[in-house]
């Protein structure tokens, strides 16, 4: 895969930077608390550093799978941070994995699969969407997922990322609602909010990097009413008020075709910040393989602007 416009030794770089308690700025280097550690650390892992491999377990009474990346100098004794990375409807971890880059990223990347949903073919999908399958419990899938990955690894529980795309990214949204306690951060590409019907009681604010073209086709930039989807800016100042973060976003026009808003001065230090792709379709900015119907930017790569991003916050001490 091509990814040679930003180097990641740029991205390595960013495990040096502390990671941002949720009650406060960032911190300097010396107040970095030392990481959490799994149950995993100090075992075998399942699998080769730096290959991916897919896995299952049973949640819910189902067989459910995922599929797993570790990174190439994974060794079973540093506390690695989790990123969990959630398809598109009708998309796989695989498929994800292939144009997203994530798996470039220092981290363990886990791609889980959803379930097929209802009237919908051969179509996977998660909880939260009118198309979603009845009665599965996608985050009591996504705690099952975790409670393997940390029995399994030597992973930082504190340090836990989501990201996806359309379906898979307002999943993420859900997770923030239902899962604050265990995800410190969320990264949803062109995410398809409907709404999800779950009571949102966090136990703190989950802060957000979101990604989204203004000339998305499949999930409008300006919102649906009829099929309940919000306008994507207004969507964006919501959370951010929610989170008490300071009146108005700072704007920052960053590529010609990339837009920045940032809401600063919120609770516990969690900011919204959100990236147009002016002209950008339904897809993952910087994929260099089919992501998505319209336009693909090439001015930014979306999975290293998010890691820059969430890389900074860990959950609080218990």
């Amino acid at each position: 895969m091509r990814r040679t416009a930003r180097p990641l030794a740029r991205l390595a770089a960013a495990l040096a930077v502390p990671a941002l308690l949720l009650t406060a700025v960032p911190a300097p280097a010396q107040a970095a608390p030392h990481p959490h550690r799994s149950a995993g650390c100090g075992t075998a892992p399942p699998q080769e550093p730096g290959t991916s491999a897919p896995h299952s377990l049973t949640s819910g009474g189902l067989e459910r799978s995922y599929r797993l990346h570790l990174p190439d100098r994974y060794d079973g004794r540093r506390a690695w941070p989790v990123v969990l990375a959630y398809h598109g409807r009708g998309n796989t971890g695989a498929g994800t994995e292939a144009f997203s880059g994530l798996s470039e990223l220092p981290a363990v990347v886990v791609y889980p699969e959803g379930v097929v949903g209802q009237g919908d073919g051969d179509r996977q999908a998660w909880q939260g969407a009118p198309y979603s399958a009845p009665g599965v419990d996608d985050v009591a899938f996504t705690h099952d997922l975790l409670d393997a990955v940390e029995a399994a690894l030597c992973t930082d529980p504190a340090r836990v990322y989501a990201t996806g795309k359309s379906n898979g990214g307002a999943f993420t949204a859900l997770l923030a609602c239902a899962a604050s306690e265990r995800v410190a951060a969320i990264a949803p590409v062109a995410a398809a909010l409907y709404p999800h019907g779950v009571d949102c009681d966090p136990v703190r604010p989950v802060p957000v990097i979101s990604f989204h073209g203004t000339d998305d086709a499949t999930i409008p930039y300006t919102g649906d009413a009829d099929r309940g989807l919000p306008d994507i800016a207004a969507w964006n100042a919501a959370r951010a008020d929610a989170h008490g973060c300071r009146p108005g976003p700072r704007v920052r026009r960053t590529e010609p075709d990339i837009t920045v808003r940032e809401w600063r001065g919120c609770d516990r230090g969690a900011r919204v910040r959100h990236v147009a792709v002016d002209g950008g379709g339904h897809t993952w900015p910087g994929a260099d393989s089919y992501s998505g119907g319209g336009y693909t930017t090439p001015t930014i790569e979306a999975h290293e602007e998010l890691w820059r991003f969430v890389s900074r916050y860990h959950l609080p001490a218990a």
